[in-house]
């Protein structure tokens, strides 16, 4: 049997970890994420998130400058130590299950923040992606789209310390957000894009009446 696996993508702020959530409940999926799906993947995962790891901005400038933070390149490829480990210990085993799998993010996300957002090139990051995940790729990909303000607001009412990419600027989250309006137009057959303004519950009736659509599950 040949299983399933739906990714929730969008940027910080758009609701796709509690949607993930809800359509793995309505679904009887797996649900796992990215980057953390894994025990190494949770380390890896404090590494990236950090508050205390400065940000790392563009991948021109941090090197040219000599400004503190992350190199986008060692992002880049922390995300695919994760990956890598996620889909050989999580991924594969659940689809060759015949099982389906949503995941709370996967590689369309580095396409968008770091091919896109840190202007690596969403070419080279898809190449890196592509050979951790054996080129199998998300079935479908749901993009919860929402205005920038919506997102802001909800960052600012979690009462949390943001995390290093939730911290990162308007420009950037802009960058974030165009990178996957992008990505959605040029491959419409593999992705749909669901309007996350709204109450938890509409959200979640959209995304699962636009996943039964695609998917017939």
């Amino acid at each position: 049997m040949t299983g399933c696996w739906i990714a929730l993508e969008g940027g910080e702020g758009s609701g796709k970890s509690t949607q993930a959530r809800r359509l793995a409940s309505a679904l009887g999926a797996v649900l796992t994420r990215e980057p953390g799906g894994t025990a190494l993947g949770a380390r890896i995962r404090e590494l990236l998130l950090s508050p205390a790891e400065p940000a790392a901005g563009a991948a021109g400038a941090a090197g040219a400058a000599g400004a503190a933070g992350m190199d986008p390149r060692t992002e880049t490829l922390l995300m695919a130590a994760d990956r890598a480990e996620h889909f050989a210990a999580v991924i594969s085993p659940a689809l060759a299950a015949g099982l389906v799998v949503v995941s709370d993010r996967s590689a369309w996300s580095s396409l968008a923040y770091q091919g896109y957002a840190r202007e690596l090139g969403a070419g080279a990051v898809r190449g890196i992606s592509d050979w951790a995940m054996h080129g199998r790729w998300p079935d479908l990909a749901v993009l919860v789209d929402v205005p920038p303000a919506v997102a802001a607001g909800r960052l600012a009412a979690a009462g949390r310390v943001p995390d290093r990419l939730e911290a990162e600027g308007a420009s950037f989250h802009g960058l974030v957000r165009a990178g996957f309006a992008a990505l959605a137009a040029d491959s419409p057959d593999r992705w749909v894009v669901v309007d996350g303004d709204g109450s938890e519950e509409a959200v979640a009736a959209r995304v699962l009446a636009a996943v039964n659509d695609r998917l017939a599950l």
